[in-house]
């Protein structure tokens, strides 16, 4: 399968990271990010998670400090929306991207799903298509019990190595969620050979992705 690059002039690339919960963007995209850390690919991260308690907001920060190890710039932010009622926080959820927006310019936006069954997924993915008219996006996918997982039409090779760190990491940096029966690494290693079947990919792994809008050159 021929393969497109985002890196055309090999200078790193700026990117906005856009969580519901803490640990959405580890699972979504947490193997795609060490690979790109690793390779020297990312210049900046804004990593922001619009939710959680005292407690889960100290887990997402060591988490996102893992991840993003080697990033020369990185921005972490937590808000204090309540998980589950996104769709009734209205106005100030809406002020709270245009506030994104106003400080950040990034290459690349990664970020869930438009059509994701959780409700704060899926309305974090519409306020970011909303906010970011002019911006290259990909949905990212997060296990659940409802099992409405989609068909990727964008995957990222992911090596062996950050696979396992990425199942490894979330594990480690999320204790607050061991007690929940999917959160394993056979979880997040089971789907990325999944999506590594599906693109052919070189390490037999890979995280999927949605895009629903770019240009070529």
């Amino acid at each position: 399968m021929r393969r497109l690059s985002t890196w055309a002039d090999g200078a790193p690339l700026d990117l906005l990271f856009l969580g519901a919960h803490a640990d959405d963007i580890e699972i979504g995209c947490g193997g795609t990010v060490l690979h790109w850390a690793r390779e020297g690919r990312i210049a900046s991260a804004t990593w922001i998670v619009l939710s959680g308690s005292a407690h889960r907001a100290d887990e997402a920060r060591v988490a996102a400090a893992a991840f993003l190890r080697g990033v020369p710039r990185v921005d972490v932010r937590v808000a204090d929306f309540r998980d589950g009622f996104f769709p009734q926080a209205g106005p100030p959820l809406k002020e709270y991207f245009e506030t994104i927006k106003a400080s950040t310019d990034p290459d690349l936006i990664l970020t869930h799903d438009r059509e994701d069954l959780h409700q704060d997924h899926r309305l974090v993915g519409d306020l970011t298509w909303q906010t970011f008219r002019d911006h290259l996006i990909l949905e990212f996918e997060v296990p659940k019990f409802d099992g409405e997982l989609g068909r990727p039409n964008l995957y990222v090779d992911v090596p062996d190595w950050a696979a396992r760190e990425k199942a490894d990491l979330l594990v480690a940096s999320y204790p607050s969620q061991r007690d929940r029966h999917w959160f394993t690494p056979d979880t997040f290693l089971g789907l990325a050979r999944l999506r590594g079947v599906e693109s052919r990919a070189t390490s037999g792994l890979a995280e999927g992705f949605r895009c629903r809008k770019a240009v070529l050159e």
